[in-house]
């Protein structure tokens, strides 16, 4: 069952019935029949619930779904632009109102999909965020050694950047999941497609050692149990406590505060490139279900190699000499 707050019973009932109805039974389908996570619903919610603002300060209660026109799909975006959402997020609550009148055309909700002709505004893609490699095992290397949580943190840090997980992949990991003659880790991805991610020594030493003084909660559930990470309480860590965890960590290196648990990914991936792996390998590791999503990192790599021609091929732009020569 999809928990309502307060907020989004208010909201369901100034918007209608009919809608409010539509948007539990998607949610509801996403969650039983997709077999969503709980964080893929969590942002789907969030963008049906500004959806409804939208409706609720401009347009009012909807009696049927059919009432919601691509017009009213336009005034939305001109809403977005309003409260000034960046493009990305922009594009995400159309293509989550692109899949939701989907699933009604699907249910017979509607006669017509109003979605169908609505075009997403085209959003620049920021490069990522990426640690050099001297930034990297500055990072790894910050936790203290002589104590548990150092130990953990050590490991989480190295795991993270060798095996490319994202966050939300490394918390769900269980102790069964390392494969340890092999070197390998079961991951479960987005979708919840699996896929195997192999580890280097490092993180395999890392891992190791904090197994060997990790110690759950004694009257904690299997699935705490068996978490390959704990928290101080000795139950499965969050990926809020891992996000304070690094910002601790950046504070005492002197880090860029941009950096995230993510940015362990993107530098995995952008250190792969540059060291001469294919794309369709990082594909692979990353879990990426498009290679389109993986050459995001191919911009990075080549931005590098312009930025070291400009500084040292001689005719480059910025080292002609006087003449121009």
């Amino acid at each position: 069952m999809i928990q309502k707050t307060p907020d989004s019973e208010i909201r369901a009932a100034m918007v209608g019935p009919a809608l409010a109805e539509a948007f539990d039974r998607f949610l509801r389908y996403l969650k039983i029949e997709r077999n969503a996570s709980p964080l893929t619903i969590k942002s789907y919610s969030e963008d049906l619930a500004s959806f409804q603002d939208y409706l609720v300060d401009r347009v009012g209660p909807v009696a049927s779904l059919d009432e919601l026109t691509i017009t009213t799909l336009r005034g939305f975006v001109a809403y977005l632009h309003e409260c000034e959402y960046s493009k990305t997020t922009i594009a995400r609550r159309l293509a989550c109102l692109r899949t939701f009148f989907r699933f009604c055309c699907r249910e017979q909700l509607v006669q017509a999909n109003p979605a169908k002709a609505l075009r997403t505004p085209r959003a620049g893609r920021k490069l990522p965020h990426f640690l050099t490699a001297e930034h990297i095992v500055r990072l790894i290397e910050a936790p203290k050694l002589h104590e548990p949580l150092g130990l953990r943190d050590r490991a989480i840090l190295e795991t993270l950047y060798s095996a490319g997980l994202r966050v939300a992949e490394l918390v769900g990991l269980d102790i069964a999941d390392w494969n340890r003659d092999a070197d390998v880790i079961k991951v479960l991805g987005k979708g919840r497609k699996e896929r195997i991610a192999p580890i280097g020594r490092h993180a395999s030493k890392a891992l190791q050692r904090w197994l060997e003084v990790r110690e759950p909660k004694a009257n904690a559930s299997a699935a705490h149990r068996d978490a390959m990470f704990l928290n101080k309480n000795g139950t499965r860590i969050t990926t809020r406590s891992i996000g304070r965890m690094l910002e601790k960590y950046i504070l005492e290196t002197g880090l860029e505060k941009i950096t995230t648990p993510h940015t362990l990914r993107h530098t995995f991936a952008t250190h792969l490139l540059d060291g001469g792996a294919d794309l369709r390998s990082v594909q692979e590791l990353l879990g990426h279900k498009s290679l389109t999503t993986t050459q995001i990192y191919t911009h990075v790599s080549t931005k590098r190699l312009r930025d070291t021609y400009e500084k040292a091929h001689p005719h480059a732009a910025g080292n002609l000499d006087a003449d121009g020569e």
